[in-house]
């Protein structure tokens, strides 16, 4: 890392000016971002993101960030001598794991992220799918991959019907950074646990946002030799998909990146979140951080 305190005056305003231009044309905009990986777990990376997601919202850009919450929902369900299941990247959701995905992701993760952009100077409010009537969801039909005539009960795992972006929108015009767990409700009030890079898509779409960042543990998609595809068609990934390069974990990312970005999302990026202030370097350089997703 470069000791930032070295570097002369004049060349700091000069880095400060070349942001410029980014900074004109994102102005007003919304940029939703999916928090999650090792960006969420190593104390350095989790100030750089606070401190990244506050400097954007200071010079007019509006972040909204959606969390996942998956190594912590595996540490609590081990505590209580739960193992975690997951069919086709989909966590099995039963009644006393749903109470456990609850009080994690809206609890624990939740006001540990809300925490960090308060104390780096932001003013964020925490959120789940219930607040404002936000996220309206049924049970996943979770069809097999290799038999569609199948499917899997993967438990009280939610299927997004609406979403009403009221609440987020309130908060966004009063100064207010929106943090959102991926909880909905069903129409008896159930609660179901939504795969979180699924709600940020359709929240992206929804919002109409100009971008829709993910912060992942690798470096973007890779090809089956491990380089990084920086540059992706909706017709390339469905290639992907067939041979299996796309498989596991990456389904649902993927998927509903591809989604968001034919849906008018202007841009979907795949972006490394292990690396030091990934968000700033994604949105107000040139550099290309991860895998950029095109409708066509």
């Amino acid at each position: 890392m470069t000791d930032v305190s070295k570097i002369p005056p004049r060349d700091k305003a000069e880095i400060l000016a070349q942001a410029l231009p980014y900074i004109r044309k994102f102005h007003g905009k919304t940029m939703v971002i999916k928090y999650g990986g090792n960006a969420m777990t190593d104390p350095a990376l989790q100030a750089d993101f606070a401190e990244d997601v506050v400097l954007l919202k200071l010079v007019g850009i509006n972040p909204v960030v959606v969390h996942g919450g998956g190594p912590q929902i595996e540490t609590a369900l081990k505590r209580l001598g739960k193992k975690g299941e997951f069919i086709q990247g989909m966590r099995v959701t039963d009644a006393e794991t749903m109470e456990v995905v609850e009080w994690v992701l809206a609890g624990e993760v939740q006001q540990d992220i809300v925490g960090l952009i308060n104390q780096a100077g932001g003013k964020a409010v925490g959120l789940t799918g219930r607040d404002g009537g936000m996220i309206r969801a049924q049970k996943l039909k979770l069809l097999d991959t290799q038999d569609p005539s199948k499917e899997h009960d993967v438990g009280q795992v939610g299927d997004i019907v609406s979403i009403d972006p009221s609440v987020v929108k309130a908060l966004q015009d009063d100064a207010f950074i929106p943090v959102i767990s991926p909880i909905g409700f069903g129409e008896n009030n159930e609660s179901y646990n939504i795969n979180a890079d699924v709600v940020a898509a359709k929240l992206a779409t929804v919002l109409k946002a100009e971008k829709l960042m993910m912060l992942t543990n690798i470096s973007g998609v890779l090809d089956k030799q491990g380089k990084l595809l920086t540059n992706l068609s909706a017709r390339q990934i469905d290639e992907l998909f067939a041979d299996g390069t796309i498989s596991g974990g990456m389904l649902p990312k993927i998927s509903g990146a591809l989604d968001a970005a034919k849906s008018g999302v202007n841009s979907v990026h795949i972006i490394d979140g292990r690396v030091p202030h990934v968000l700033l370097l994604e949105i107000l350089t040139d550099q290309a951080f991860g895998t950029m997703i095109r409708s066509h």
